[in-house]
């Protein structure tokens, strides 16, 4: 049986903040951002496993970096997975952080 293998997809890197926990993404120059709209968003499968590697080599500054799927919509790139948006908004068990902030606008 042959196995079909899957498009690749358009994908940034991302990773947990390691001093406040906060979700990162990986930009296009090397730098560390919260905001998805500004990170690399990355169409090339080889290119993505080497900013993947370029992101493993931080330790100091991003936890667990992995690949998260994307689109790309008006306002730049947004997740594809329930998950991924999730994770942007901060923990759902109170309001604290993020969500504190933005209850209050």
């Amino acid at each position: 049986m042959s196995r079909v293998s899957r498009p690749f997809t358009p994908k940034v890197v991302t990773a947990n903040d390691l001093l406040e926990g906060d979700v990162i993404y990986l930009t296009e120059d090397d730098t560390w951002t919260r905001r998805l709209a500004s990170a690399e968003v990355i169409e090339d499968e080889a290119h993505a496993q080497l900013r993947l590697l370029h992101a493993e080599r931080q330790p100091a500054v991003a936890v667990g970096p992995y690949l998260a799927d994307v689109s790309m919509g008006p306002n730049g790139p947004e997740p594809t997975h329930f998950r991924e948006d999730f994770r942007r908004t901060g923990p759902s068990n109170y309001h604290h952080g993020k969500q504190e902030v933005s209850t209050h606008v």
